[in-house]
């Protein structure tokens, strides 16, 4: 009887430490698949990865301006990511910077990992205790990696995807995404994913060299819903640059700018709001109703918005015509 329960509870303590969302040895188990990549053209350097890990971006994708980026996976060395950045930043090239991680780590079969630096050069390694299916593939200017996939199509899919894709860095980076996921995946499915570009020169502005940061934290479709979200963000871009086309008095370019980010989204009503006061501030009071009506319709607030935003002169209108705008039937 006694050993019934002493084989119950290692099978429980077993079972326990190999659940999905567990850690061993405190290390999480984010199994995973990823890129790293830079565009010279453009000016950017970036890492996507998607996993059946919650928050999978906190953890694996790391990215510096001005150094490069890093994916590290599999049973996670999380300070791969920050000591990778580190060790490039003091002139370590990416695979002198992974043989010094890997050295010193007693855990280095069971990881996985992708450094790429601002001139573009990459080194990768999976240790020979990942999860099967398990690899990856070294390109001009990229890396992709996987573990715990279900095929060994998943790897060679995202390559494929990546040199044959165009286009800004993210949307080549989510073309590999899409692909890795369409040959298969992680063996367990989705959960999160996350997206992080940033500039190859950096300009010792941080908020302006991050290029973009994106993150799915727990999605069932993850990498259709980063695809979603990278679509939302590119609409944004329209809308910041109409808000700074207002800033700077430049009314019809404010309108064009609003105008392409409703049109990516045009349920959306505040880009349709905006893209309303637009056409208000150059006179077209009368074009400007329709878009006015269907956004008090279905969020009455925004008319108390709009007499806010009269005293500072982000709508220019008289009194009359504020009143034409907000009794619109």
């Amino acid at each position: 009887m006694k050993r019934i329960f002493a084989s119950s509870v290692l099978i429980i303590l077993i079972f326990t430490l190999t659940l999905p969302g567990q850690t061993i040895n405190g290390e999480p188990l984010t199994h995973t698949f990823s890129i790293v990549a830079i565009d010279q053209e453009n000016g950017e350097m970036g890492v996507a990865v998607q996993s059946h890990w919650f928050s999978v971006g906190s953890i694996v994708a790391w990215a510096e301006a001005g150094v490069g980026v890093v994916a590290t996976q599999s049973l996670v060395n999380v300070s791969f990511g920050p000591r990778g950045l580190e060790l490039m930043k003091a002139g370590k090239s990416p695979q002198q910077a992974l043989d010094e991680l890997l050295s010193s780590d007693p855990g280095a079969a069971y990881r996985q990992v992708a450094l790429l630096d601002a001139q573009g050069r990459v080194a990768a390694h999976t240790g020979d205790k990942c999860i099967a299916d398990a690899g990856h593939i070294i390109g001009e200017g990229f890396s992709v990696q996987a573990n715990m996939m279900l095929n060994k199509k998943v790897v060679p899919a995202m390559e494929k995807a990546f040199k044959n894709s165009k286009g800004p860095l993210a949307e080549r980076l989510m073309a590999a995404m899409k692909a890795a996921q369409e040959a298969g995946g992680d063996i367990r499915g989705q959960q999160s994913a996350a997206i992080k570009i940033v500039k190859i020169k950096a300009s010792g502005k941080p908020w302006e060299d991050t290029v973009l940061d994106l993150r799915v934290e727990d999605h069932p479709q993850a990498v259709a819903e980063m695809e979603r979200i990278l679509k939302v963000f590119r609409a944004y871009e329209h809308m910041n640059k109409g808000d700074l086309a207002i800033e700077k008095g430049d009314v019809q370019t404010a309108l064009r700018e609003y105008g392409a980010a409703e049109a990516m989204f045009p349920q959306n009503e505040e880009m349709k709001y905006w893209h309303a006061v637009s056409l208000a501030n150059i006179g077209e009071i009368e074009a400007s109703l329709p878009l006015f009506k269907e956004v008090f319709q279905k969020t009455p607030e925004y008319k108390e918005l709009t007499r806010r935003i009269v005293p500072n002169g982000l709508l220019k209108v008289n009194q009359q015509q504020l009143e034409i705008i907000l009794n619109v039937k």
